[in-house]
């Protein structure tokens, strides 16, 4: 009996110094801690995909997060009736935290959009432009966010994220050398412009719900789609 006492013993101790040790790991690395909030700061890692899902379905987290990243945002008030009612949305504020201005300027859409585009720009819009074309993202051109339609414009089928302003449209990017990269010119190709676009898009697919590129189908083969479609399972679609 006392060899089989002992052995659980040691059983139970190392049990616990694993838990001690993996719960100081996650405190010491945030990013892949699914219990921590999520902050700008923090790197991707295993659970930034769950934090990002937990937003888009909890506007008062996601504010909590662009506070907790020291963006200013104003909340507008809810317009709009049936599908295209919109109770969540702002003038999105992220981009000009990260010294990046959005042309057309000023545009509306949800705070998640807001979140995700943020992210995005620290973690993947801007290492991609200094590794690869040398130079800082300055300036986003950008097709719109709000279109109160359904997908493809047609009278039928199911209502696009742009209804609600849960989506915005990226076409192109002026780096601070002056150089300006478009999704319509630059996607085809082997040069660095392309290799940029194609880092970006990959990027984008960890802090948006649905990314979709030339890639997908002709319809977007002059911009990217990056949308925060809250889906039960929280799968991503990245194309």
């Amino acid at each position: 009996m006392r060899p089989f006492l002992d052995r659980l013993a040691i059983s139970l101790l190392l049990v616990a110094c694993a838990f001690f040790a993996g719960r100081a790991w996650l405190r010491d690395h945030p990013e892949h801690n699914p219990w921590a909030p999520l902050r700008l700061s923090d790197p991707p890692g295993w659970a930034t995909d769950r934090k990002f899902s937990t937003l888009r379905d909890d506007t008062a987290e996601c504010r909590a997060f662009l506070e907790r990243s020291g963006i200013a945002f104003e909340p507008l008030e809810p317009v709009g009736s049936g599908a295209c009612r919109r109770e969540d949305r702002q003038f999105l504020a992220g981009p000009q935290k990260a010294e990046v201005t959005l042309e057309p300027r000023n545009p509306e859409a949800t705070c998640s959009v807001d979140a995700g585009l943020v992210w995005w720009l620290r973690h993947g819009v801007q290492p991609a432009a200094m590794a690869t074309l040398g130079s800082e993202v300055v300036r986003i051109e950008h097709l719109g966010t709000v279109n109160c339609r359904r997908i493809g414009g047609g009278d039928e089928g199911n209502w696009s994220e742009h209804a609600t302003g849960n989506a915005i449209d990226i076409s192109a990017f002026v780096l601070a050398d002056g150089r300006r990269i478009t999704v319509q010119k630059d996607w085809d190709g082997t040069d660095e412009a392309s290799r940029f676009l194609h880092d970006v898009r990959d990027g984008a697919c960890r802090s948006f719900a649905t990314v979709l590129s030339p890639d997908y189908n002709a319809a977007h083969a002059d911009h990217l789609h990056l949308d925060q479609a809250i889906r039960g399972s929280g799968w991503n679609a990245c194309r």
